[in-house]
């Protein structure tokens, strides 16, 4: 290959990555993680951001006239705030008025389906071969030569598709680039980055995952290589072949700002300070009694709680924190739903390993399940065998066309009263079915996770932690979340979610982890404080652990909100865990009930109701998931224990005394604060426009090659979040669309400290895609907004200095090793 044309392939390669980050990456669904579908346009201000992406996307940036009609009507968007947000731009003219307005101004565009009809077949045979070629193990009839890669598999079977134009196959290059660069060889240089972005938004969901594929660079990406450069390639040869003109219609940045979008602007900002207003005063108020409670004991015994638990930041464990702590004398705390051990983990049953970590994190560790108990692993391998067995053979009767027919006769009615039983009791169903799992051995009863150090390595990572690393690992933990005293129990509850016949059940999981449930990470950070040698270094490090404190994991179930205990505790304990589980079935029925009702349930009925929805096959909204999500504090879990937050803020656990450097803060802000952005972006624009953003109605949906849904029996991917997850009705939103409003409790200048080191996050803020206020215990608990540029605005007048004097001196904490920063879910 001649010098010029390398640097012709640079240039096309480089323009590709250019174009590729205005669409966001797409996961998997049996994988599903919550990212902003907006995250290539982070870098300019939200308003700009939006309008951008409506001209190539399609997509509304803003909620409805009606959502905002609604909420200023239910006082959820305080008047006195709106009217002086609309006057800051200039508008003075009454509320409703301008809702009006703004819904004559944001109708909608009747598009030209004709014109658009050769763009449509184009689409629609590209996204055949696609869903082919991308499918993960769903098809029984896979397409040919897919280890060549998707362009040198689509020339192989272009020849024979019906429904491609003549001369399109013959005329293929044998590289992609070379396929780009023969499409584009009439188009000046300028517009080849503008050709990209609206070749690539075309189909943003096929594009997005194929992003993500490349990047992660995973197991089907080996067997299965595909590019953006393959993706171009083969749209653009159809393109040509279809006589659609690619032309770009707008120039990178040219987007024309829409007036609509500054009064809903103002009407987003007002709704988002009423509600960060109330959250901030509250917190404000408890940052004083804290104080005060704080000065009281100061030379006296606290005392020990019975139990210490530890969930994951997710807002559904709020909830179920308030109730457990109802209950008796237990702390909870909010941490990383991975618990900080970024790992590649291997269940005794799974076929694969998953990664247990935020997307943002590569793992750092390979952690299986191993069997201890031969007996305990025989039973259980017996009665896995017979139900996987049963399971092919239906899975395979069903889905073969030759005998799908010919099963449902031969089954008769004992199939049909087994489809009966499912749709009408699913509860009795689940019920049985349980009794039965009950019999044999769970893996977690005769499986530890191979936390010791094995001197080997499994795809490329190291088996199991050095000493260093778990000493490491658990000295991180508690430096984020504050620890300076043990109770007798301390319990790391990670959370999951139970569904059926629910193509979106990992987005119930932990979605900032790629759907992948906590109870794994919790079990071996347990299993790491539990070690001897662990404990030894971590009292050296300051972290007095008294020798009764036995640590355990667990799991939340967060569609049921049952929480299992994992093993037992030694008989000193007994009694101890005993009570625990006991008070947890409690809160159990307390937090089914507040859900239950949330979801137009009966109160009353709250387990069995929850237990209903889990195994109801039928059933579209099985939970809320993190819908409602807005806030996120960062702070002692004082500041928040006699609040009811509604389920509506991600809680983490800090202690700004402890952390002396500003290590740990910095840490929180570049982790959590950083992926509870995704979720609430996700959440945020699938509401506001769920066509483009969403997925529409499960109903409708159909899942293809097990990496995501349709609408319908064709077309793009769908690429976030279902209607049923986020609407109570056809036309009332559960889910509030705003974006997130971060409380962090600490001095304003050890906040400024921390993000100065952070320039995405800096730029996150200063762009608006979500907010951030302080409240400052060392200067009368007063609260300090971000503006931009690391400068603060005082919300209330004080006699305290303002943020620029010095910070004063912070309470003397014990010695230790500054935590090192890192990103958490």
């Amino acid at each position: 290959m001649s010098t010029e044309s390398t640097i012709d392939d640079a240039t096309i390669q480089d323009g590709i990555d250019s174009a590729a980050k205005t669409v966001g990456s797409v996961w998997p669904i049996h994988s599903f993680v919550t990212a902003n579908p907006l995250s290539g346009f982070e870098d300019v201000p939200f308003g700009e951001a939006v309008t951008q992406a409506a001209d190539l996307l399609g997509g509304r940036g803003y909620p409805s006239c009606e959502t905002f009609r609604a909420a200023l009507d239910d006082g959820r968007i305080d008047r006195e705030t709106l009217e002086s947000e609309l006057a800051d731009r200039g508008y003075d003219a009454d509320p409703e008025a301008l809702i009006e307005r703004l819904d004559a101004d944001t109708e909608p565009e009747t598009p030209d389906r004709e014109a658009d009809a050769d763009a449509e077949r184009v689409d629609r045979v590209l996204t055949k071969w696609l869903s082919a070629f991308l499918d993960e193990g769903h098809a029984k009839w896979s397409m040919p030569n897919r280890d060549e890669g998707f362009y040198a598999a689509f020339r192989g079977v272009a020849a024979h598709d019906s429904e491609i134009p003549d001369g399109v196959a013959e005329s293929l290059p044998e590289s992609p680039i070379e396929a780009i660069e023969d499409a584009l060889e009439s188009y000046p240089e300028s517009q080849r980055v503008p050709v990209f972005e609206e070749q690539l938004a075309a189909l943003p969901g096929w594009t997005g995952l194929v992003k993500q594929r490349v990047d992660d660079e995973g197991a089907w990406q080996s067997a299965h290589p595909i590019t953006l450069a393959d993706y171009l390639a083969v749209r653009l040869a159809l393109c040509d072949g279809f006589g659609v003109d690619v032309e770009p219609s707008v120039g990178p940045g040219t987007a024309d700002l829409d007036p609509a979008d500054e009064i809903a602007e103002a009407f987003l900002s007002a709704w988002e300070a009423s509600y960060r207003s109330a959250v901030v005063d509250r917190v404000a108020a408890e940052s004083r009694e804290l104080a005060d409670e704080r000065s009281a004991v100061e030379s006296g015994d606290s005392g020990r709680p019975d139990a210490q638990l530890v969930f994951c930041i997710d807002t559904r464990s709020e909830v179920i924190r308030r109730h457990v702590e109802a209950t008796g004398d237990y702390e909870t705390h909010g941490y990383a739903g991975f618990f900080g051990v970024p790992m590649e983990y291997q269940g005794y049953d799974a076929e694969a390993s998953v990664d247990a970590c935020p997307p943002i994190l590569d793992a750092q560790h390979r952690v299986s399940e191993v069997p201890t108990d031969g007996g305990a692993k025989e039973r259980h391998d017996r009665w896995s065998s017979v139900r996987e067995a049963a399971g092919e053979v239906v899975s395979k009767l069903k889905t073969n066309p030759a005998s799908a027919f010919g099963f449902v006769e031969n089954a008769g009615s004992g199939y049909g009263l087994a489809l009966a039983a499912r749709t009408l009791v699913p509860g009795r169903v689940r019920d049985l079915l349980t009794t039965a799992d009950d019999a044999a051995p769970d893996g977690r009863e005769f499986c530890e996770p191979t936390v010791q150090h094995q001197h080997t390595h499994a795809d490329g990572l190291p088996v199991g932690l050095t000493r260093e690393e778990k000493v490491e690992y658990a000295a991180t933990a508690f430096e984020l979340m504050g620890w300076t005293e043990f109770g007798r129990l301390v319990v790391f509850t990670g959370h999951a979610s139970e569904t059926a016949n629910n193509p979106y059940d990992s987005s119930l999981d932990c979605g900032a982890c790629a759907g992948s449930p906590g109870g794994p990470n919790a079990r071996v950070l347990a299993e790491i404080c539990a070690d001897p040698d662990v404990r030894a270094a971590l009292r050296d490090r300051g972290f007095e652990i008294p020798e009764d404190t036995v640590f355990l994991a667990g799991e939340h179930n967060t569609t049921t909100d049952e929480i299992e205990v994992y093993g037992d505790a030694p008989e000193s304990h007994a009694d101890d865990l005993d009570r625990l589980r006991a008070d947890l079935d409690i809160a159990r029925e307390n937090a089914t009930a507040e859900r239950v009702e949330s979801m137009g349930g009966d109160p009353s009925e709250g387990v069995a109701e929850a237990e209903r929805r889990a195994a109801d096959w039928a059933e579209t909204r099985p939970e809320w998931g993190l819908a409602g999500n807005a806030g996120f504090v960062v702070g002692p879990r004082e500041l928040t224990s006699d609040l009811d937050l509604d389920g509506r803020a991600f809680l983490h656990s800090y202690d700004w005394s402890t952390d002396p450097e500003g290590d740990a803060l910095e840490g929180i802000l570049a982790g959590p604060m950083v992926v509870t952005q995704w979720i609430n972006a996700q959440y945020y624009f699938s509401t506001v426009d769920n066509a483009v953003y969403g997925s529409g109605s499960k109903v409708t949906q159909n899942p293809v090659g097990n990496v995501g849904v349709y609408q319908g029996n064709g077309g793009d991917l769908m690429t976030g979040l279902p209607l049923q997850s986020l609407m109570a009705a056809a036309d009332e939103p559960y889910h509030q669309p705003l974006r997130l409003s971060t409380v962090v409790h600490a001095p304003v200048e050890r906040v400024t400290d921390a993000l100065a080191g952070l320039e995405e996050v800096v730029q996150l803020l200063d762009n608006d895609w979500l907010s951030l206020t302080v409240v400052d215990p060392t200067r009368e608990h007063r609260a300090f907004e971000y503006e931009r540029d690391l400068a603060w605005r005082p919300l209330s007048e004080s006699s305290a200095p303002e943020p620029e004097s010095p910070e004063p001196e912070a309470p003397t904490a014990p010695e230790r090793e500054p935590a090192p920063a890192t990103a958490d879910d």
